[in-house]
């Protein structure tokens, strides 16, 4: 009796679960910080780890496993680094306060949230300007035409970590900036 490639490679799948899954897990458990991220990467292994062998064998299993569960968290912590504007300027309501977000995104015009709106266009364009040029540029590129950081890798040459923390110290000053605007519209 032949078993067929299908066959084989449904073996080989359930053998390298039996033989590597809690480890794997335990692996990855160490790594983040819920049972649920950490599924979620063993999922996303497994998956491609099927998707591999239909196409190729593997030669080093558990290497080529604890290599693609490394990647994948690495991959989760720069999705979690690449917050946007909207999370890291505009939500200041830590404490219940006033945020930037009730006027960009006031459905009711007043001449007030008109005015307030302005003012924080202004004042970020300000606050811009007063960046480096590549940060300043990152930012306008991620945040406000929305062209993810691949893309901007492509253009640039630069790394994409390189321009992730280019964007965070934007961001940073940015927040520092519209704080003080913030703290106006509060005190009025």
């Amino acid at each position: 009796m032949t078993i067929s490639m299908a066959d084989q490679r449904r073996q080989n799948i359930i053998q390298a679960v039996r033989d590597y899954g809690k480890r794997l897990f335990y692996f990855i458990r160490g790594r983040v910080k819920t049972d649920e991220d950490a599924e979620d990467i063993l999922q996303d292994v497994w998956y491609q780890f099927s998707n591999v062998l239909e196409n190729e064998p593997i030669e080093q299993t558990s290497a080529w496993l604890f290599r693609v569960a490394r990647n994948r968290i690495i991959d989760k912590y720069r999705k979690r680094q690449t917050t946007s504007l909207e999370e890291e300027v505009f939500d200041d309501e830590e404490d219940g306060n006033f945020g930037f977000r009730e006027i960009l995104l006031a459905d009711n015009t007043t001449p007030e949230t008109e005015h307030l709106r302005n003012l924080f266009w202004e004042q970020l364009f300000a606050a811009l300007n007063e960046l480096p040029e590549e940060q300043r540029q990152v930012f306008i590129w991620n945040e406000l035409e929305d062209v993810p950081f691949n893309e901007i890798s492509k253009r640039t040459g630069e790394k994409i970590n390189t321009l992730i923390s280019r964007k965070r110290y934007a961001v940073l000053h940015l927040r520092k900036r519209l704080e003080q605007l913030r703290r106006e519209i509060i005190e009025q």
